[in-house]
């Protein structure tokens, strides 16, 4: 497809899905996004896809925001995303009108989903086609529409989605499937994206792209030469054969089912303007349930705490530790120590949790123990950065080979809201038992934003064990409440939070006493700050 560098972005997140490192230092020194090459490059590939957490335009670059919470109290998703559908024939602009819309919506969190990601595996007969110009890719056969609703569908829930990418040169799907997650906008362009019937079900708004026939094929016969690699005469072959007659059959009737027509694309201003407006009008209808820690605060006073939690016993060691790291006196070297053995103490306790299956074994004098094995996959650990990331040694000391994810969540000051910058997940992490690591929870909105990204993710609620070296009742409240199968593990319960939201009596600001830095006055902690 044309020029789509900007093609399944989700602006306001940067996630990655594998095992490769991403850089983090600069975003968490700057508190802003990390800027993308600028190198240019052709586009062989569909484009359904993360891209970098900010869009440059003409005119200025739109850094990104966090996401404020998706979810309610009790942990269940409250608002769908918007979903805008674009329609047109091939090489109309679809691409550009999309870019124009989330330039001016400036919303921090779109989706781009391009229907050409949905092409159908061919057979080898129709490979053969494909090479000749005779297979006909804008027929409504060519995509696999099952596939793509199950996405679109998944999508506008706000959970995770794989999406295939599409090789244009070779006329197949890739092995790596992109991985596209959370959206307050999801904008879905394809040429025939108003010709099934469920489609349209999930379209909140359709948009129809009218341009010129002939201005359509000059543009198609630079972009398949260009990007393609395609000679002129196969080029206009195929577009008198299929191109042209796919239009006039399939794509040029469903016309009469969109809700605004745009005449010369990407140029028209007055109808993209049209269009920006009904869609923050349609958002604004959307009543926030604000998650502010005030709000976590009021909730769940003087009731018991729950059966999922589990308190290390405060043996007079661990009382000793606790001496140590509370007392404001504590040197830096020494807090590190002994916050150390306590998080070894803590994993290794959360540990005996898992569920274990019987297995024997033969001992080298040649008789049969009869041991415990994990009875499951594979662990994987997730840490709320920053101060939850100091946890990571003591897990990768007590558990072999295991993988790590990161989420970084900050407050905004404004709303009192958590709100979702960063998340970096292991593939596959749904088949797995997640240990959750922070240092400290206080009303607990952070540790919600996070489980509630796994949820997303498919993990099984029952797989989540949130640890933590100090929570505060509230916390462990707030988490058990809407999470009742998430698994709560601490060395501690204090009882009180004060009106700024720090535990008392508490252990202060974790993340500066560990690192031995002063956080930034937007740091939320469980992530780190002030023991949120």
């Amino acid at each position: 497809p044309k020029d789509k560098s900007l093609r399944g972005g989700v602006f306001g997140l940067l996630y990655c899905s594998g095992s490769g490192e991403d850089s983090l230092d600069g975003l968490m020194r700057r508190n802003c996004p990390l800027t993308p090459s600028l190198s240019p490059r052709k586009r062989t590939t569909s484009q359904s896809k993360t891209e970098p957490p900010l869009l440059r335009t003409n005119k200025r670059t739109i850094y990104t925001a966090g996401r404020p919470p998706w979810y309610n109290v009790t942990g269940t998703t409250f608002k769908e995303a918007f979903v805008i559908g674009l329609c047109g024939g091939s090489a109309s602009g679809k691409t550009t009108v999309a870019n124009k819309i989330i330039e001016a919506l400036d919303v921090p969190w779109v989706v781009l989903l391009s229907m050409d990601s949905f092409y159908k595996v061919l057979s080898n007969e129709e490979q053969e086609l494909a090479a000749k110009n005779e297979y006909n890719f804008d027929h409504p056969d060519a995509f696999d529409f099952e596939l793509l609703v199950n996405v679109l569908r998944k999508l506008k829930k706000g959970k995770s989605v794989k999406v295939p990418v599409y090789d244009f040169t070779s006329h197949c799907r890739r092995k790596e499937w992109k991985t596209v997650y959370g959206a307050n906008v999801v904008i879905f362009e394809g040429i025939l994206a108003f010709a099934n019937k469920e489609l349209l079900k999930l379209l909140d708004m359709k948009v129809f792209v009218d341009t010129d026939s002939d201005i359509r094929l000059v543009r198609r016969l630079k972009r398949d030469i260009s990007e393609r690699g395609r000679d002129i005469g196969g080029v206009i072959k195929q577009y008198n054969k299929f191109v042209k007659p796919a239009f006039e059959q399939y794509i040029e009737p469903t016309v009469q089912v969109a809700d605004i027509v745009v005449p010369r694309g990407g140029e028209n201003f007055v109808a993209l303007d049209l269009i920006v407006q009904h869609v923050h009008s349609q958002l604004e209808k959307v009543s926030l349930i604000l998650l502010c820690r005030s709000a976590l605060a009021s909730a769940h006073q003087g009731q018991p705490l729950p059966k999922t939690l589990s308190v290390m016993e405060s043996t007079p060691q661990v009382r000793g530790m606790h001496t140590i790291i509370r007392n404001k006196e504590t040197n830096r070297d020494e807090f590190i120590f002994y916050s150390k053995r306590l998080m070894r103490l803590l994993i290794e306790h959360a540990l005996s949790f898992l569920p274990l299956k019987p297995v024997s074994v033969e001992t080298p004098q040649g008789t049969i123990y009869e041991g415990k094995r994990l009875s499951g996959k594979r662990i994987t650990g997730v840490s709320i950065l920053r101060a939850g990331e100091t946890m990571e040694q003591a897990l990768m000391a007590v558990c072999k080979d295991i993988r790590l994810g990161k989420i970084l969540i900050q407050t905004n000051h404004d709303t009192g809201e958590p709100e979702l910058h960063y998340l970096r997940l292991p593939k596959d992490i749904s088949e797995d038992y997640v240990i959750l690591m922070d240092s400290t929870v206080s009303t607990g909105a952070a540790a919600l934003m996070a489980v509630r990204v796994l949820l997303d993710h498919d993990v099984q609620e029952d797989k989540i064990f949130l640890l933590s070296l100090l929570m505060a009742e509230m916390g462990v409240h707030s988490v058990a409440y809407a999470f009742p199968k998430v698994r709560i593990i601490t060395t501690a319960v204090d009882k009180k939070v004060n009106d700024e939201f720090h535990i008392i009596p508490g252990i202060g600001n974790f993340g500066d006493r560990y690192f031995g830095t002063d956080a930034p006055s937007d740091w939320y902690e469980s992530d780190e700050g002030m023991d949120y």
